[in-house]
């Protein structure tokens, strides 16, 4: 059985509820998922034979949210070597914003730096166009539980 680390990042609350969704639907799905409150996250580096599922809302201009910064910085300054983790993203932005999703591609940036590789799309959830950004995420979520699968059968 695979398991997924989730953690996120969030302003006003609703990475977090979206997190907490996407957890349940693992869940349902047979799949064990852990969800990392930001404060758990000082000297989490995420296990290469797991999963990480990084949901993040983007604040300011394009700013990560404070209450994962100093985890975003910390994986930045030791800059584990972590070539066989997958990981997906899912960011929460406004499209009207020039740094639509800002955050998120920071995330995007660092794993990949780090050697990561995204499984599957990067969701960009857009609050012009939807009020509920759990609904996309469930949405999402087949499909990637799929390619996990497909994963574990190569």
């Amino acid at each position: 059985m695979e398991k997924v680390n989730l953690v996120f990042g969030t302003v006003y609350g609703s990475a977090q509820f979206v997190a907490e969704n996407l957890q349940q639907g693992l869940t349902d799905a047979g799949i064990e998922a852990t969800l990392y409150q930001p404060d758990q996250l000082g000297g989490f580096i995420p296990p290469e034979n797991e999963l990480l599922l990084i949901v993040c809302s983007t604040t300011g201009q394009g700013d990560i949210p404070d209450d994962i910064q100093p985890w975003f910085y910390e994986m930045q300054q030791k800059a584990p070597y972590l070539p066989n983790l997958k990981f997906g993203l899912i960011g929460l932005g406004d499209s009207s914003y020039e740094t639509f999703c800002g955050a998120s591609e920071q995330f995007l940036a660092l794993f990949e730096e780090l050697g990561a590789k995204r499984l599957g799309d990067f969701l960009k959830v857009d609050a012009g166009e939807t009020m509920e950004p759990e609904v996309e995420a469930l949405a999402w979520l087949p499909n990637w539980i799929e390619l996990i699968a497909k994963e574990r059968a190569a």
